[in-house]
Order: C-alpha cells, then structure tokens, then sequence
C-alpha cells in the first residue's frame, strides 16, 4: 500500500510541478536516467512489425490499415525495441491525445515520435509512470516558458527535471502502481461495459417504441423499410418532407464573429449534447439574418455535417425562440406536427443509422438537405398515441440516462483519483510500504 508521507520527510523540489520530495530525493535530468535512440528502418522494414502509440499505450498496428494519415512507405520509420519508452510531443495544444507509452514489443514507429532508452538501474516503468503524470497534469505543454508549446524536441525532453530515486524504490512503486492502476482501469472498464449496455437498451426501447407502439396486440404489417420492419397496420410510412420543413444553417466568415452579447448566438455541432441544447462554446456573429434561419421553439436541430461520422444526425430540440440561429453544418426540421418530442424520438430511433451510409462517399461526408428530406420513418397519425409513446419514452429514457450518468460519474471519480495517486507515488508524497 502507499501511505502519505508527514511533512517533516519532504522537501522543496525547486520544481513546481514537482512540489515536495522525499528529503532523500534529488533533481536531476531526463538525460541522467535516458538516452534518446533514432535508428531508421530502412531496407529491412519488413522485418519489423509497425507499431503505433494510442491512449491505450503502445499497440500493433496493419501496415495496411485504412484509418488515419498513411504514408505510401515505411522505410523512413525507426525503429522500437522492447521495454523503451516512446513520446508524441508534437500538437501539444491537444491535451487530450496519447503522449507517451511503454513498448512492449519490437517494431517501427514513425519518425515524429521520440524514442528513449533507459540506462543502467534506471527501471523504465517508474519512467513511464513518471511521464505519464506529466501528460496527465498537462506538464509538457507548458514547458520551457510561458504559454502552451506546440512541441517539444529530443534535446527538450532529456533536459526535463527527473528524479533521482534509489532502483528498489523506483522497481516498488512500479510494482505498487502497475496493480492498484490494473484494479482501477477494470472498475472504468465495467462501468463503461454498463454505459453501452445501457445505451443499447435505451436505443432498443426507442425504437420499439416508434416503430410497433406500445400495444402488443394491434395487428402487424409490412412496412416495406428494411430497417423498421413491421408496424402497426393504422400507422403510414412517411419521408421527412411529409412531417416538417428543413432547412440548411448560416454561412459566416471569421470576419463575422463578435464578443458575446453583441451579436446573435449560432448554433453548432458542440451546442447540441445527449439530446440537449447546451450553451457551451458560443459563437456569436453580427450579420443579418433571415427571419426563416432564426429557430422557433420546438424546431428540432441536427447535425448535418461533423469530423466524426457517427455523430452526423445527432438533434436536440430547441428550447426558445428568436434567440438563435444556426451554423451551416446544422439543419433545422420545422415540424408541421404540434407534437415535435414525438418527432424528435422518430429522429432517435435508428434512422440516421440507417440510412447515412448509402448517402455518404469518399468525398461527400455530410447529410444534404435532399437526402435528409427523403429519407422514411415510422408514422402514427393518432395524436393520443403518439402522447402516450412520448410519456413512456420521456420516463423510460429517463432512467437510462440516470443510471448513465451515475457510471459516468464513478468513471469521473476514478481517473481523478488515479491522476492523483500517480503523481503522489512517483514523486514521493506517498511512500509505498
């Protein structure tokens, strides 16, 4: 176990990321402990297998894998040895990417990355922890002067304060971390196992729900959609131009864009999250704007163009009206129904799913207004049903999206306490027994 060291064992570090260090501690560099290693594959890349630094550490990676920048050859990549720590310290803005790892195999990596070997009674996995609670306390970005850096360098990097700690020392919180870290990261894993678990089954209610109803007993029929399957035989099939009118959102240049408060708030892709608009990262432009791309209150927003796929379709309902409007990558449905939640779970249930991949090619990587307005859904014209649908799918989603966030919470939880033990154990404020 680790136990907090009493004050009258520490010392200043004359670092402040650092803190406090054990008395017996000392400073010194990343050069002292590590040496950087550059050896270039070339005409027996064959030999190695590629490798590629992830937020999961150091995994394999297909030479022929189709996702991410590719180069045309691997000849100019360098080569990776078992038990060397590897770095990513360009971009350091993003502070949400992987940055460093520890290899557990032989392979070649690309060039941009940095590669370290430890030198003797130097143990690699306090390395890895060390530097992995730089990362996690976004320490490298911040190096070298005031601001945030956008890289960092091999000669950088062995200039790096690093701490001198005894090989017993460096092999027990090794030890002490690589277990108490494997139980926390199977806790995360269960409890994000239990968010699409749950995801799933709220997507299975959904779609139950809008596409056969809540009585079991109606009589059946073909709705001739693949992906909806049977319906109620009194309920109708109808493309998105029978239910409402879209639109597409606002062009603006940067030019446009104002302080908040001084200009009309637009909508985008970020201001829509789990089904909600929320008002985090505004943008605000001074332009003038059309009166039918101002959102009226139950107009149903949609994402209509992102970098991620998979979030193409997401929608929220808007809360208000004539207080926004919205971005070019948006859409707007104005529902002709008075009903727009009823809409708005058709919007849930699956359809997006569906159909983008017939819409989508290797250059177009959008939902076009066309598209969108063709596409067919589920249809109950009994205003009392489709209320009794939305009770049931306001009360049942509710608890899904409870027992959601209680997960997301404890997974919150975790990684800050496993942020803070880390940093703590490496740089000596709890001392493992």
């Amino acid at each position: 176990m680790a136990m907090i060291r009493p004050e009258t064992e520490m010392k200043d570090s004359g670092v402040q990321w650092l803190g406090n260090i054990p008395k017996e501690w000392s400073v010194g560099k990343v050069k002292h402990e590590f040496y950087a290693t550059k050896t270039i594959v070339g005409d027996k890349v064959n030999d190695y297998e590629r490798l590629a630094l992830t937020l999961n550490g150091v995994i394999k990676r297909s030479k022929d894998a189709g996702d991410g920048l590719q180069p045309e050859k691997f000849d100019g990549y360098q080569i990776l040895k078992e038990h060397e720590l590897v770095f990513k310290l360009i971009d350091l803005a993003n502070v949400s990417t992987s940055r460093v790892g520890l290899s557990p195999y032989t392979g070649i990596v690309s060039p941009a990355y940095i590669v370290l070997h430890h030198r003797k009674d130097m143990n690699p996995r306090y390395g890895e922890y060390y530097f992995l609670s730089m990362w996690m306390n976004e320490v490298f970005n911040h190096i070298g002067g005031d601001g945030v850096r956008s890289a960092l360098n091999a000669k950088d990097l062995l200039n790096i304060p690093y701490l001198k700690v005894s090989p017993d020392e460096q092999q027990a919180i090794a030890d002490y971390l690589d277990e108490t870290c494997s139980k926390i990261d199977e806790i995360i894993a269960e409890a994000k196992a239990s968010i699409d678990e749950y995801k799933e089954l709220k997507q299975s209610v959904i779609f139950e729900a809008v596409t056969k109803g809540l009585d079991k007993n109606v009589e059946m029929k073909d709705s001739g959609v693949e992906w909806i399957g049977k319906i109620p035989a009194s309920w109708d099939v109808l493309r998105i131009k029978d239910i409402g009118a879209a639109r597409n959102g606002l062009t603006y240049s940067p030019n446009d864009q104002v302080d908040s408060g001084k200009g009309t708030l637009v909508l985008r892709s970020s201001n829509v999250q789990n089904g909600q608009i929320v008002f985090d990262d505004n943008v605000y432009v001074n332009k003038d704007i059309p009166d039918n791309l101002m959102l009226d209150e139950g107009d149903i927003l949609i994402c209509s163009r992102n970098g991620s796929r998979r979030l193409i379709g997401k929608n929220a309902i808007v809360p208000e009206s004539g207080k926004y409007t919205f971005g070019a990558f948006m859409m707007v449905l104005k529902p002709f129904n008075d009903n727009k939640k009823y809409i708005h779970w058709i919007l849930n249930s699956g359809v997006f799913g569906y159909y983008l991949p017939m819409f989508f090619t290797s250059t177009i990587n959008q939902l076009t207004r066309e598209n969108f307005r063709n596409m067919q859904i589920p249809y109950c014209m009994d205003v009392n049903v489709q209320k009794d649908i939305v009770e049931y799918l306001d009360k049942k989603c509710e608890l899904f999206d409870s027992l959601i966030a209680e997960k997301e919470s404890l997974i919150n939880d975790l990684e800050t306490y496993k942020k803070s033990l880390i940093y703590e154990v490496v740089t000596g404020k709890r001392r493992v027994v």
